[in-house]
C-alpha cells in the first residue's frame, strides 16, 4: 500500500540542522526536475522580491517566506513530517507515533510537493512556500512540470499494490492514477440529515485515518479490502465508483 498525502501550505521552518540535499531524498530519480524547481523558485525570490511576492501570492505581513524561498538551498532542514504543520498532520502526529507506525510511514507515505514532486515523511527538507497551482518564470506551471515527471517514477513505486489517494484537488494534478487498486477518500460531515465536504472535518479525518492504518500495520491490497479495515478500526465508509477509481466515503459527525 502507498499512500498519498497532500502538503500543508503553513510549514515550521526549522531552526537548525543540516542543509538540503537532494541526493538523500526519496525517489532520486526526480533529482533533475527537482533541481529545476529549487533553481526556478530561488533566481525568483533572490533577484526580484516583488515580483517573487505576487507571483507566489504572498501577503504583504509575510514577505518573510520570499526570503525563505531565496536561500531554499541553504537554510536549516528537518523530517517533512516536523515540517508540514496543520490540522492533518496534527491529527497524523507522527512524532507521536510508535517505532513501528514511524517506520510504515517511511514506507508506505508520500507527501506531495510543489518544490519536491513528492517526499518521504523521514526525508529532511526546509521550509518554503509554493503552491501547487504557481507559475515560475523560466518553468512554468508547477503541476504541468510534475506531471510528466510523477508518471516517469510513482507507478513503479506502486507496483502491485494498492494506492491509496488523500491528495487535495490542486495536488491530484500532479498525477492522476487509475485502475482497479486506486482508491480515492471523500470525508463528509454528517449533521441534521445533510451530508457535505468540511475543510477542517475532512484534513482531520484523513491524519487519523492514516494513523490508524500505520499504527494498526494494515496493508490492503485493494480498495475493497481498505474498505473493511477501515470498518473494523471503526470508521463508517461507503464506496462508490468514480472516474476508473474507487472513492471511499467517510462519514463523521465529529472529528
Amino acid at each position: 500500500m502507498l499512500i498519498l498525502l497532500p502538503p500543508s501550505e503553513g510549514k515550521a521552518a526549522p531552526r537548525r540542522g543540516k542543509p538540503l540535499d537532494l541526493s538523500t531524498l526519496t525517489l532520486p530519480a526526480l533529482t533533475e526536475a527537482r533541481d529545476r524547481v529549487l533553481d526556478a523558485l530561488g533566481d525568483l525570490c533572490s533577484t526580484d522580491p516583488a515580483r517573487a511576492a505576487e507571483v507566489l501570492d504572498v501577503p504583504r505581513t509575510q514577505l518573510s517566506l520570499v526570503d525563505l524561498n531565496a536561500e531554499v538551498r541553504t537554510a536549516p532542514s528537518a523530517r517533512a513530517d516536523a515540517v508540514y504543520t496543520g490540522v492533518l498532520y496534527d491529527a497524523l502526529d507522527l512524532a507521536s507515533a510508535s517505532t513501528a507506525a514511524r517506520r510504515r510511514a517511511t514506507a508506505r507515505v508520500l507527501v506531495t510537493s510543489s518544490l519536491f514532486g513528492v517526499v518521504s515523511p523521514a526525508d529532511r527538507i526546509p521550509a518554503y512556500r509554493l503552491s501547487g497551482d504557481a507559475t515560475l518564470p523560466g518553468l512554468g506551471g508547477v503541476a504541468a512540470h510534475w506531471r510528466s515527471a510523477l508518471a516517469d517514477v510513482l507507478p513503479e513505486r506502486v507496483g502491485d499494490g494498492l494506492l491509496v489517494d488523500l491528495r487535495s484537488g490542486m495536488y491530484a494534478a500532479f498525477w492522476r492514477p487509475t485502475g482497479p487498486r486506486v482508491a480515492t477518500v471523500r470525508v463528509l460531515h454528517e449533521s441534521g440529515g445533510q451530508r457535505k465536504v468540511v475543510s477542517h472535518f475532512n484534513k482531520a479525518t484523513k491524519g487519523r485515518l492514516v494513523r490508524a492504518l500505520l499504527e494498526e500495520g494494515v496493508d490492503p491490497r485493494t480498495p475493497t479490502r481498505l474498505a473493511e479495515a477501515l470498518r473494523d478500526l471503526g470508521w463508517h465508509v461507503e464506496p462508490t465508483e468514480v472516474k476508473g477509481a474507487t472513492q471511499l466515503d467517510v462519514v463523521v459527525s465529529e472529528v
